[in-house]
């Protein structure tokens, strides 16, 4: 960034050489050059990453087997701290297929009404929070789901309402290790949700709502729903040195073009008799 900002300097001393002068190429010149590191600060500003509080990946758990009672749980979170877990009002084993252009994801079939999986983990010291997963079906799983979130593990409150999931397949792309596809992303953010905001533990579920499938029929026991890269980070905002340097600057050019038009040319004295 100081070199970010010498450079601005530098093209501020040199469009201030220019004012006045009978040169409007080297003047188009500056205030192009000026323009474009505008647009890099203002881009910069803008487009600052929000940090992730945990990830689930599942390249490390790798979670396969089957549930103990209603529940398959203790699947660590890959980035920071946090447990997932599944549950099944009628017991059914837990996969680990390729997932959304990576080599693994969870899974899970047999799904009924009220089956959901949970993803828990702390916010202490962190707020507005944000939320990102990757989620399909087979034709014949869930069509929809509905995220939730608690802070005791017991009371849960809905986010919004239920959301269309996209089949795994035709006529959309098949999840495969290689290539990520982006239409299977949802994202939410959270940041007005002030409970979820330092909390000691806040639990999140994907619930499926109703005995609707992806493909438009019934749910059925065969039929499966894949979630990957369950993300909790926090919402990012608009660095705040990038957008002064780039509002300075920009006053600056307004400023010298203000001057321009109100200022005459000037012209350098000639030398020699008359």
């Amino acid at each position: 960034m100081n070199q970010r900002l010498s450079c601005l300097h530098k093209l501020v001393s040199r469009d201030e050489c220019f004012v006045g002068r009978d040169v409007p190429g080297l003047v188009n010149r500056a205030w192009l050059f000026q323009a474009a590191f505008l647009a890099l600060l203002l881009l910069e500003g803008f487009c600052s990453r929000g940090q992730t509080i945990a990830q689930w990946t599942f390249e490390t758990s790798q979670p396969r087997g089957s549930a103990t009672g209603n529940w398959f749980t203790n699947i660590s979170a890959e980035v920071g701290a946090g447990t997932a877990s599944v549950f099944h009002n009628v017991n059914r084993g837990v996969f680990s297929p390729p997932g959304n252009g990576s080599a693994h994801s969870l899974s899970s079939s047999n799904w009924a009404v009220g089956d959901f999986y949970q993803f828990a983990l702390s916010t202490s010291g962190y707020s507005k929070i944000g939320l990102t997963f990757d989620i399909a079906s087979s034709g014949n799983g869930p069509g929809t789901v509905q995220l939730q979130y608690s802070l005791n593990g017991t009371s849960f409150s809905n986010i919004g309402s239920s959301q269309p999931i996209l089949v795994n397949g035709s006529p959309n792309p098949f999840w495969n290790t290689t290539t990520y596809n982006p239409i299977f992303t949802m994202t939410y953010d959270l940041s007005a949700i002030a409970d979820l905001d330092n909390a000691d533990t806040v639990y999140f579920r994907l619930v499926d709502p109703s005995t609707g499938s992806a493909a438009g029929g019934s749910v059925a026991p065969t039929g499966t729903e894949i979630v990957d890269n369950f993300t909790v980070s926090i919402v990012p905002e608009p660095r705040n040195l990038p957008l002064l340097a780039g509002l300075l600057m920009l006053a600056r050019i307004f400023h010298s073009s203000n001057f321009r038009k109100s200022s005459p040319a000037f012209s350098a004295p000639r030398t020699g008799s008359r």
